[in-house]
């Protein structure tokens, strides 16, 4: 009972800590001045629909399914991870003097900003939604669960490995910046711009072994039912964001030796 009462006092001792590094990370990023912290989930609502405004203009075919949609949860998934992960690599020293107080520590700012980034991706992909079913310009989800499922599972994904790459980009400050490169050759196959189902049997091959894909087809089958032909592994997506989380704690745990002990 002693040492219930002892971890359960810890556990709220650590979630306040997190909460003021959540609040601290939204004013120090955004401010108290305009919108404030709207610009959570306003920003990355005004990247989708400016994306999905050009091509709606442009009148693009997508696999002969609905624009809109096709669009909407396409690249609402690469703000997701995208965001989540690259915010990671500067993680540590803007809030290094922070450290000096004896409760916080490496871990607790990794968890702040991640849960910042995930809940701003979230609230924007459910806003966008939402006036987009609202105002009759898609049709409401097929199965809700699914997009739920799949959001989910890319969320960890996104999370877990966040903690990977900022533990590297501390260790490394060239790997943040290559980061942000290998980002942009990833897009190609992230499963945003494309079905799997459509791709060529060699690209198949490579699309089956991208856990993002896997969420993405899931999300998408989520909305279009049997009218898209999702390919998807669940399984594996759990298992490989497991691998993820461990060794994101891991490295978590190696920077705190070195920041924490300095």
């Amino acid at each position: 009972m002693k040492y219930s009462g002892s971890f359960n006092q810890s556990l709220k001792i650590q979630s306040r800590i997190i909460g003021a590094l959540f609040l601290r990370e939204i004013l120090t990023r955004y401010g108290r001045h305009n919108i404030g912290f709207f610009w959570l989930f306003v920003e990355p609502m005004i990247f989708n629909l400016g994306v999905l405004i050009i091509r709606f203009v442009m009148h693009e075919k997508t696999f002969g399914l609905n624009l809109v949609p096709f669009v909407a949860t396409g690249y609402a998934t690469i703000i997701l991870w995208r965001n989540t992960i690259n915010r990671a690599g500067n993680a540590i020293e803007p809030n290094r003097s922070l450290l000096h107080h004896r409760n916080v520590r490496v871990f607790d700012i990794f968890v702040a900003r991640t849960i910042l980034e995930l809940i701003g991706s979230s609230l924007s992909f459910l806003i966008i939604m939402s006036t987009l079913i609202a105002t009759d310009l898609m049709a409401p989800p097929n199965d809700v669960i699914k997009i739920v499922e799949g959001w989910l599972l890319l969320a960890w994904f996104a999370g877990s490995f966040s903690f990977i790459v900022g533990g590297l980009a501390f260790f490394n400050e060239v790997f943040d910046r290559v980061w942000h490169i290998i980002t942009y050759l990833f897009l190609p196959i992230c499963g945003a711009f494309s079905i799997t189902a459509f791709a060529p049997p060699a690209l198949q091959t490579v699309l089956n072994w991208v856990p993002i894909v896997s969420c993405v087809e899931l999300i998408r089958e989520g909305y279009f039912g049997v009218f898209v032909d999702s390919t998807y592994n669940i399984p594996y997506v759990v298992v490989f964001n497991l691998i993820n989380t461990l060794i994101g704690f891991y490295l978590v745990s190696r920077v705190s030796l070195h920041v924490e002990g300095a």
